[in-house]
């Protein structure tokens, strides 16, 4: 992994990724709301689908605390795409497929040996500033009761 994740209180890097239909959607910097950004492995995994899943659950609590969830992978749009009209996902999946892992990169969760985005979470506020993260290791789900815990701190 490269230079570890970002630390809360850090300004968090702007990137701007395709969606699904391949859109450019913004992440970072100052906007109408806090965001949830969450980098997942692999799209179609066993472990990614159930956060996701878990997160699809809880959108509606997330939306109405005022934050905008949105997960990204390496995989290219049209996997993503599949996936999200395969599980009925409501928030935006991104692509960071190429450059291979950018975002991931600036973030501090590419795994450069394995080439994908390790299971990282950041929560940035509305000026841009990374106010909580988590990242766990490969196979291990991370808790919506996390995200409701690192919400109710905004």
């Amino acid at each position: 992994m490269t230079g570890g994740p970002l630390p809360e209180g850090a300004v968090a890097p702007v990137v701007t990724l395709p969606d699904t239909h391949g859109a450019s959607v913004t992440v970072g910097g100052t906007s109408a709301s806090a965001t949830l950004l969450v980098f997942v492995p692999f799209a179609f995994s066993r472990t990614c689908t159930a956060e996701l899943t878990e997160l699809q659950d809880g959108l509606e609590e997330l939306r109405a605390a005022g934050v905008r969830v949105v997960a990204a992978s390496c995989d290219p749009v049209f996997a993503l795409r599949a996936w999200a009209e395969q599980d009925g996902y409501r928030f935006d999946l991104l692509s960071d497929f190429w450059p291979h892992g950018a975002a991931a990169r600036a973030y501090g969760v590419f795994d450069d040996a394995q080439g994908f985005a390790r299971r990282g979470s950041f929560l940035l506020d509305a000026g841009g500033v990374v106010r909580w993260t988590l990242v766990h290791p490969g196979g291990r789900a991370r808790p919506f009761a996390a995200y409701r815990e690192a919400v109710a701190g905004l």
